[in-house]
């Protein structure tokens, strides 16, 4: 009976200690597989980011590829608040201007990738271009990826030193994509956000970090968010700086003045719509919603241009003076 006792407290013990091992494991395991930097393998053959031939046609092969190699984009550096070279690309525009878009790209991006979006304002609204790589992506440091949160305070220092460069006068749109879009949803809250940022962008924003994940954990491995996602912040506090709860678009929309257009493409299995249609709704500013019917996650512009150059500019002109600018 005693042996028996025994028995039953060392499986007592070791049920903890197991469970402790295995989230540990764990926690290293998707810390690498999505923070860390690095190529991600799971992601070549993810269904859920699947696009028609034709958007993949523009995105590999477009003319706007020509455009950028062709451009004379003067490169910037500045060091982040945590010590980190940060590297981007500035083009002036063609005719004098004071207007400004700074371009955001997505998850294993990098900066010239947005020129697909940046041909637009420079050759159509006469917008000055900035794209930055953001950190742990194309030139710029870092071991780890940010998913918006630290990259929204590297945003407004590009946005200090960039009006700096050009005039307090200058008139900043914010325009980004996936986690670019997240990023500038998460500066636009902040109260350091410089006055010359008139406008925002989000194409396929997620609402935070840990929502995103969730719904990634459920949909690609049928695991529940908690515990090993909490875990897997708590690793990432450590070794990146921050929390997956912490990163919150919704939270900043919800205390921001700068008016937001979103834009998502109804049938995005990435990043479900839902999350837009929630940003939009918890938005403290002006703010307008444009969905995609068919569009998958990034898609919208691919598949409606003209729809989607329209829909921008008149969103832009409500807000800034483009009328001299065509």
């Amino acid at each position: 009976m005693r042996t028996i006792k025994i028995k039953w407290k060392m499986i007592l013990l070791l049920v903890p200690v197991v469970f402790l091992v295995i989230q540990i494991a764990g926690s290293f395991f998707f810390y690498e597989l999505a923070i860390k930097r690095g190529e991600k393998e799971y992601l070549q053959k993810n269904a859920d980011l699947e696009v028609s031939a034709e958007s993949m046609a523009l995105y590999t092969k477009g003319q706007w590829k020509d455009w950028v190699a062709s451009q004379k984009f003067e490169p910037m550096n500045i060091v982040s608040r945590d010590g980190m070279q940060l590297s981007g690309y500035y083009l002036g525009a063609s005719m004098p201007t004071n207007k400004l878009v700074i371009l955001t790209h997505g998850y294993l991006g990098n900066a010239k990738q947005m020129g697909l979006f940046g041909q637009y304002y420079h050759e159509e609204l006469g917008f000055n271009i900035f794209m930055a790589d953001a950190r742990g992506h194309g030139k710029s440091e870092g071991d780890y990826y940010g998913f918006g949160w630290p990259d929204r305070l590297d945003l407004i220092d590009w946005t200090e030193t960039l009006v700096t460069k050009l005039g307090a006068d200058t008139e900043v749109v914010y325009h980004g994509l996936s986690m670019g879009a997240a990023t500038v949803l998460m500066a636009s809250g902040e109260e350091e956000l410089p006055r010359q940022v008139k406008a925002i962008v989000a194409d396929s924003p997620y609402k935070s970090v840990y929502q995103l994940f969730a719904y990634q954990m459920d949909r690609m491995f049928h695991l529940p968010a908690f515990p090993l996602l909490d875990s897997t912040s708590l690793l990432t506090k450590i070794r990146a700086g921050y929390l997956f709860k912490e990163a919150s678009a919704l939270r900043e929309v919800g205390k921001t003045n700068v008016p937001i257009l979103y834009v998502h493409g109804n049938a995005d299995t990435f990043v479900p719509v839902a999350m837009a249609k929630e940003l939009y709704q918890h938005t403290n500013s002006e703010a307008e919603l444009y969905l995609v019917d068919g569009a998958n996650h990034g898609e919208s512009f691919a598949m409606q241009k003209a729809e989607y150059k329209n829909k921008v500019q008149h969103f832009l002109g409500n807000y800034l003076n483009l009328v001299a600018e065509k």
